[in-house]
């Protein structure tokens, strides 16, 4: 388990409690859309990470845009940061937007 899978069941387990202790909704919704959020950035960010391995081309994208080697840390940080520059959407505008996102394209342009 890498640490963006501790932090994501980290939060999973915040939200379950909170749930069942029937802690304030306002919070469990908030923490739950973070949740969301993350979850698509890691599984978006892992996809490109694999596609990597064998694409030189993509390699060579994160290094020139600045972000150095081919790690999951860095390609983390990456399709954050990305993701983030997004254009500012409702929720699940913007989960959807993540989920959408060229970021292979992203990183050769």
């Amino acid at each position: 388990m890498d640490d963006y899978q501790k932090e994501i069941a980290d939060l999973e387990t915040q939200v379950e409690q909170l749930v069942e202790a029937e802690g304030d909704a306002k919070t469990i919704a908030e923490l739950s859309m973070q949740l969301e959020i993350l979850k698509t950035i890691y599984a978006r960010a892992t996809d490109l990470f694999r596609r990597g391995i064998t694409d030189e081309g993509l390699r060579y994208g994160l290094r020139i845009q600045g972000y150095g080697d081919w790690t999951i840390d860095n390609v983390y940080a990456f399709v954050y940061e990305r993701s983030v520059e997004l254009e500012p959407e409702p929720h699940r505008a913007f989960v959807g937007g993540i989920r959408n996102a060229d970021f292979a394209l992203m990183l050769n342009s």
